[in-house]
Formats: structure tokens, sequence, C-alpha cells
């Protein structure tokens, strides 16, 4: 009796604990890693810190897909765990590494004499808080309109449909990029705030914030998300992103906020289910070697869909 009594209490408490996490994972994960990137810099360790944190999240993430997993059918494996791994350190993170951040502290003043201290129009004077969110809002202009003309410009999307060919949303396919696509999204967002004058120390929090949101994006946890889908680009979102239905995955542009999605029309996010299929319909060579070769061989193939003109992704 006393162990049935237990077993009951412990179920419960599980459930309990799934619901608090369901909706407070989220906003407060982010927290967590804004709050340890913000000591890294008190500390003049913006860079260790940055990465602790990066990987730390990584290792949550990953703990809770197997706990508490959004499909159960995207935790079984699907064969590309080495080529996820190796776009992300050697396409994604290669091009992050010397775009972001090399550009940024050794040629940001040599782009543009706006990038010096003193001139171009950003509002230095305001508080690092207010220029960050500043700098979330102009750079996602350059984000959203770099992803957007990705689905709608064929020679683009086929770059793009490597990211789009997963077959699940895991925490490993977060930076599963082909480099021309990195290269594509990173450069019109530090141009903006190149241009705008903004500071090293801004584009840095900007790295980090689509760092950690990219990845809070992709994994397969159960959340619940409310008014946070308004702003934020979160998972429940993204999921409708990468459906096959191109009236539900040619929507959901923004990178880390929605606010261009609002404003341009493409904001999608209804009151039922994303599928759990997603993908594009062609196939993806298995290789890492091979996929990123495949942009570079792979014809345009338009299809009437009774939609639009659709491309590789049909």
């Amino acid at each position: 009796m006393k162990a049935a009594l237990r077993t009951t209490l412990r179920t419960i408490l599980r459930i309990v604990l799934r619901i608090v996490l369901s909706w407070t994972a989220w906003p407060g994960l982010l927290l967590l890693c804004l709050l340890a990137t913000a000591a890294g810099f008190a500390h003049g360790i913006p860079v260790i810190a940055f990465n602790l944190t990066y990987f730390s999240l990584a290792i949550v993430l990953l703990l809770l897909e197997r706990w508490m997993p959004h499909e159960v059918a995207w935790t079984r494996a699907d064969g590309q765990l080495g080529a996820d791994i190796l776009h992300t350190l050697l396409s994604k993170g290669a091009v992050q590494t010397l775009i972001v951040f090399s550009s940024a502290v050794g040629l940001a003043a040599l782009i543009t004499p706006l990038a010096a201290p003193g001139n171009g129009i950003w509002p230095r004077h305001w508080p690092l808080w207010a220029q960050v969110v500043l700098a979330l809002t102009a750079a996602e202009f350059g984000l959203y309109w770099g992803h957007h003309i990705a689905h709608k410009w064929k020679p683009l999307w086929r770059f793009h449909a490597v990211h789009h060919s997963v077959k699940k949303l895991w925490v490993v396919n977060t930076g599963r990029f082909h480099f021309v696509d990195s290269i594509k999204s990173i450069v019109p967002a530090l141009a903006i705030l190149v241009l705008l004058g903004a500071p090293l120390e801004v584009v840095t929090w900007l790295s980090a914030i689509t760092a950690y949101i990219g990845m809070l994006t992709h994994c397969n946890i159960e959340m619940r998300f409310g008014y946070l889908s308004w702003v934020f680009n979160t998972p429940e979102l993204h999921r409708w992103h990468h459906s096959k239905d191109l009236r539900e995955g040619d929507k959901n542009f923004g990178e880390n906020l929605m606010v261009w999605d609002w404003i341009f029309g493409t904001y999608f996010n209804e009151s039922r289910r994303p599928p759990v299929d997603i993908g594009i319909k062609d196939q993806m060579p298995a290789r890492f070697r091979d996929q990123l070769v495949w942009p570079f061989r792979r014809p345009v193939v338009l299809v009437d869909d009774g939609v639009g003109i659709a491309g590789a992704r049909e």
C-alpha cells in the first residue's frame, strides 16, 4: 500500500514538474544564459563565458529532450548525427567565427568610418540593454530578408535546403547550415550594425543571444509559450517553418524576434499541433561532403503546386 502511494506521488510530482518546466524552461534558460554572459563581460572574459554557457545550454537541452520530448518520433536516430555536427563546426561555426568575431574585432573600422566611436547614428549614450534591444531589432531586418529571400529565390534556396532537409528538430541540428547559407544570413545583419556604428560590445551581445535563441528554437522539448511567441522566435513557430506545406513553411522567417514577420505579414501560428513530418520532398545526400556539393549540382526544378511555384523544396 505504501509502495503504491509512493509510486502515485512520484508520478504526480513528475507530471507537475513537467507542466511547470513546459512553461518556464524556455524563458528561464534564456535568462540564465543572459546572466552568465553578463557575468562574463563583467569579469572581462565574454568569449570564455559564452562558450561555457553555450555548451552548458546544449547539455541541459539534450537532457530535457530525453525526459520530455515534444515529438517522440524525433528522438529516434536519423543517421545525420555526424553530418549535423560537421555542419555546426565546419560550416556554421567557422563562418560565424570568421565573420562575426574576427570581422567585428579587426575589420569593422576598415569597412566604414561609421563604426568608430563618435560616428554614425548609433545611440551610444543609451543603457547597454537598450542598445542590445535596438541591435536585435535592426539586425533582425537583415536576418529576416536574408531568410525570406532564401525561400523565394531558387539559387539561394538550394543552399538553405540543406538546413530544411532535416527530418526532425533537435539541439544537434541547430547549426546545420551550408556555409553559403550562413554567410548570406550573417553578412546583412552585421552590415546593418556596422553602418549604424554599433560598438563591438553590442555586436558580441547580439551574436551570443542569436546563438542561444537558435538552440532553444530547435530543441525537441514539450514547451508552452503563450505571448512569448508573439515577440520571440520560439520552437512552436519554428516547427511551422519546417513544414513541407509551403502555406505553413514559408512563414516565420525571424531569427530572434518576430517583429518583421508581423510587419510583412508572414507570421504564422495556428491553434493545432505542427506537423511531425518535416523536411523537403527531394532527396538530400546523407554524407556531409555530398551535402556541401549538392546545391551546386542540383538544377532548379519548378513545379506548380496550385499555390505557387515551388522549387527544390517540392
